[in-house]
C-alpha cells in the first residue's frame, strides 16, 4: 500500500499530545475516532496521563508496542517536529500535523516548515496546519474538526479536497444536513508535503469515489495538479473546484493589453477548462453540482422538462434555466396526448412548459405516470420536478413516487422544493433525487451536467517547438518592426512596410506601398502608441511627410521623447481585428486569442489556453481557442458576411504558440494587437507588435 492508502485507511493510529479533556482541540481525535467507529488500535501519546478515553496511554512514541501506520501530532509549532521525527524513525507511514505556526505566519514559520519537512523524512506528511481527514466510506476520522460532534454522516461517493481546514468542516456539515454523502474529506492546508494533487490522484483511483470536489486557495504544482486532474476526468470521474481570490488584481503587465486581460483567476478559467474540472461560481455550488453529478446520470443535451403543480415555482425554475441558456420546450403531440390521459377534467395545463398538473390529494399513480410520461419522451434531456406545499405532508409518498421511475431512464431527474423544508430535500436526495431549495441551484446542478458531458480530453498532436535562431535580438523592449520580424521568423505575417527618418523619405515609401497608408512612430519605449498621438491611418502619399512633422511635435509634447523613426505601412481593409498574446504566470504560460484593436480592453472578448509542458498548441486547440470567443459569428461569416481566412487564422495561432514555447524563459512578454484576419483565402496580418525579451 502507498503512504496515502496508509493514511487514508490506517490499521493502526498514534495520538501524539492527546488530552483526556475531550473539550479541547488535543482530547477530541481520540474521542471521535472511539464515536465514529474506528476498528483499528488507537495509541495515545501523553508522558502525564496513564489512559485516556479508557485507553492506555503512552509516556512516548518509542513505547508504542507497534510501528503506527498513521500519527496524529497535536503539538505546538515549536514541538511538532520532534514528534514527527519520532514518528519517521519508528517507520509510521504518514503524520498529520494540526499545529499552525508555519509558512502562514512569515519568516520564523517558514523555518519551522522546514525543520519539519527535514524531520520527516520520507515519511509521508499531511499539513501542517491542518484539521485532518475524514474517510467516511470506513468510518475513519482523524480529525479535530468540531464538525464531527454529529452523531452521523452519509457516506456517499463525493470525494472532498479543501486547503481549508475550517472549508472542510462546512462541507462535512452541510452536506451531512442536506442527505449528500461524501466518502473522503482532506485538509491539506500548508502542503509541506501532501498537496492538493496527491489526493486527486488517489481519488482518481478510490472505488467509493465518483465525483472529486475541490476548495483551491491556489495550485502550488501546476504540471502535477494538471496530470492529477486529467487522470480524474479520463477515469469518468468530474472534478468540481471552487477556487478564491477570483477578486484579486492579477497580473500588473504594464507593457501589453494581454496582461491587462489575462489576469491570475482567468488563468486559472483556462487550466480548469483544459483539463476538465467544472468550476463552482458560489460555495454551494461546490455541493449542488457533485450531488447531481455523483447520480451518474448523463445530461445529453439542454431541453428541461419542469413537471409542477404550483405554477410560481415552476416559473422561477423555468426562468432561472433560460437565463443560463437551457430550453423548456412545450410537450410534443405524442407526449401531450400521454399526459393528458392521465387526468381528467380542465385544471391541467399540458401543452406548455412548465408542465402544470394538478394533484388533487397528491396522487401516486398520476405522478409517476407524469414522471414516465417526460422521461420517456424525446423532446427532453432531463426532468425537473417540483415539489410543493402538498409535498410536506406526506414527502415519503413523493419521494418513492419519483424514485420508481429512475430505473427505467438515465436522464437527469432532479428537485426543486419550493417550500422551506430542508428535511423533504434531504430525504428526496437520499432516494437518488438530488433536491435544491434554490431554482438557481437546479440550473447550477445541470449546467454542470452538461459541461462534464461535453468535455472531450486535449488533443495529443501538440505542436512542437520549431528551429529557429533568435540570438540576433537582444534583451529588453523590441521596437514594432522587430517584434514583427520575430512573429515573421515564426510563421506569422505581418503588412508590407518600412522604416523612414525623414519627411521626403515616408512620401516617397507610401507611394511604393499603396493609396493610403498608415503612419506610426517607431520606438522601443513607447508602447501604447496611439495614446500619445503617434498614429495616423489613412493617410494619402502627398500628406504624409507634413503629417510626421506634425506628429513628431505631438509626440514630444505629450511624452517629452522626440521620435526619429518612423513606420510607413499598408492600409488593411475588409478583416477582422483580433489580439493574439502570450501571457506567463505562476500556473503556467497561455496564449490568449480576444477581438483587438484600441477597444480590447474594453469589450474584453478572450479567451485562453495553456501551454502544454513541451510545445505549442495544436491546430485542433488553436480553432477551439477561436471558436470560444463571444464574436466568433464574426469570424464564421456572421448574416451574410464573408467568412474570414479561419485556417490561416488557426495556423497564426499555432505559430505564435511555437514562439513561445521555443523561446521559453526568456519571452516576458508578447503581443500581436490588430492581428487582421482578412475574408478566406487572403490569410492573416500582423499590423502592430509588443515583444520584451529577457537575457
Amino acid at each position: 500500500m502507498s503512504a496515502i492508502s496508509y493514511l487514508l485507511k490506517p490499521r493502526s493510529v498514534a495520538v501524539i499530545g492527546a488530552s483526556a479533556d475531550v473539550n479541547k482541540t488535543a482530547g477530541r481525535p481520540v474521542s471521535y475516532l472511539l464515536k465514529h467507529g474506528f476498528r483499528g488500535n488507537i495509541f495515545p501519546v501523553n508522558p502525564r496521563a496513564d489512559t485516556i478515553a479508557g485507553l492506555r496511554c503512552y509516556p512516548d512514541i518509542a513505547s508504542l508496542p507497534e510501528v503506527p501506520d498513521v500519527g496524529i501530532v497535536l503539538l505546538g509549532a515549536e514541538r511538532a517536529h520532534l514528534a514527527v521525527r519520532d514518528l519517521a524513525a519508528r517507520g509510521t507511514a504518514a503524520a498529520i500535523v494540526l499545529a499552525s505556526g508555519y509558512t502562514e505566519t512569515g519568516e520564523e514559520g517558514m523555518r519551522r516548515q522546514r525543520e519539519l519537512i527535514e524531520a520527516a523524512g520520507k515519511m509521508r506528511l499531511l499539513g501542517p496546519n491542518t484539521i485532518g481527514l475524514v474517510n467516511l466510506t470506513d468510518d475513519i476520522v482523524l480529525s479535530a474538526s468540531g464538525a464531527l460532534e454529529m452523531d452521523h454522516f452519509p457516506a456517499g461517493a463525493i470525494g472532498v479536497v479543501s486547503q481549508s481546514g475550517g472549508i472542510l468542516g462546512a462541507l462535512l456539515s452541510r452536506a451531512a444536513a442536506r442527505g449528500i454523502g461524501l466518502s473522503k474529506l482532506v485538509s491539506t492546508s500548508n502542503e509541506a508535503d501532501l498537496d492538493l494533487s496527491d489526493f486527486v490522484d488517489y481519488l482518481a483511483d478510490d472505488d467509493a469515489t465518483r465525483v472529486i470536489a475541490l476548495y483551491i486557495e491556489s495550485v502550488r504544482n501546476p504540471d502535477k495538479f494538471r496530470a492529477a486532474a486529467l487522470k480524474a476526468a479520463r477515469a469518468g470521474k468530474p472534478v468540481v473546484a471552487f477556487k478564491i481570490g477570483r477578486s484579486e488584481a492579477g497580473a500588473k503587465a504594464a507593457v501589453s493589453h494581454t496582461g491587462a486581460l489575462a489576469g491570475a483567476d482567468r488563468m486559472y478559467d483556462a487550466l480548469f477548462r483544459q483539463v476538465g474540472i467544472i468550476r463552482a461560481h458560489t460555495f454551494g455550488d461546490l455541493l449542488d453540482i457533485p450531488a447531481a453529478l455523483a447520480t451518474g446520470r448523463v445530461l445529453r443535451g439542454n431541453r428541461v422538462a419542469i413537471l409542477t403543480s404550483t405554477g410560481g415555482a415552476g416559473t422561477l425554475v423555468s426562468d432561472s434555466l433560460g437565463v443560463s441558456g437551457f430550453e423548456t420546450p412545450a410537450p410534443d403531440e405524442t407526449t401531450a396526448a400521454r399526459l393528458g390521459a392521465l387526468q381528467s377534467g380542465d385544471q391541467a395545463a399540458l401543452d406548455r412548459n412548465p408542465i402544470d398538473v394538478t394533484l388533487a390529494g397528491l396522487q401516486p399513480d398520476l405522478l409517476r405516470g407524469a414522471i414516465q410520461t417526460l422521461l420517456d419522451s424525446p423532446s427532453y434531456d432531463a426532468l425537473t420536478v417540483i415539489v410543493g406545499s402538498s409535498g410536506l405532508a406526506m414527502p415519503e409518498l413523493m419521494a418513492g413516487a419519483i424514485h420508481d421511475c429512475l430505473h427505467t431512464s438515465d436522464k437527469p431527474v432532479l428537485a426543486y422544493v419550493s417550500p422551506h423544508a430542508p428535511d423533504v430535500a434531504a430525504l428526496l436526495t437520499q432516494r437518488g433525487v438530488p433536491a435544491f431549495m434554490a431554482p438557481e441551484s437546479c440550473t447550477a446542478a445541470l449546467d454542470g451536467m452538461l459541461r462534464a458531458a461535453r468535455w472531450i480530453a486535449p488533443a495529443e498532436d501538440a505542436a512542437m517547438p520549431a528551429q529557429v535562431s533568435t540570438s540576433d535580438f537582444s534583451a529588453g523592449p523590441l521596437d514594432e518592426a522587430q517584434a514583427k520580424q520575430l512573429f515573421a521568423r515564426f510563421g506569422v505575417p505581418g503588412v508590407r512596410e518600412e522604416v523612414v527618418t525623414t519627411p521626403a523619405e515616408a512620401e516617397r515609401t507610401a507611394r511604393e506601398l499603396s493609396d493610403c497608408v498608415v503612419l506610426k512612430i517607431l520606438s522601443n519605449t513607447i508602447t501604447h502608441k496611439s495614446d500619445v498621438g503617434g498614429v495616423a491611418v489613412n493617410l494619402a502619399a502627398e500628406r504624409v511627410g507634413a503629417r510626421l512633422t506634425a506628429m513628431a511635435a505631438e509626440v514630444k509634447a505629450n511624452t517629452g521623447i522626440a521620435p526619429d523613426r518612423f513606420l510607413i505601412q499598408e492600409m488593411v481593409t475588409g478583416g477582422i481585428e483580433l489580439i493574439l498574446g502570450f501571457h506567463r504566470d505562476p500556473l503556467g504560460s497561455a496564449i490568449l486569442l480576444g477581438m483587438g484593436g484600441v477597444t480590447a480592453e474594453l469589450f474584453k472578448d478572450t479567451t485562453m489556453r495553456l501551454l502544454p509542458q513541451t510545445g505549442g498548441l495544436s491546430r485542433t486547440e488553436a480553432l477551439e481557442l477561436a471558436r470560444e470567443l463571444k464574436t466568433w459569428p464574426l469570424l464564421d461569416g456572421f448574416r451574410g458576411r464573408p467568412k474570414t481566412d479561419i485556417d490561416a487564422l488557426v495556423s497564426a495561432i499555432v505559430a505564435f504558440s511555437e514562439m513561445a514555447a521555443h523561446m521559453g524563459e526568456r519571452l516576458i512578454e508578447a503581443e500581436i494587437n490588430p492581428l487582421f484576419v482578412l475574408p478566406q483565402g487572403q490569410g492573416v496580418r500582423a499590423a502592430d507588435g509588443v515583444v520584451v525579451l529577457g537575457k
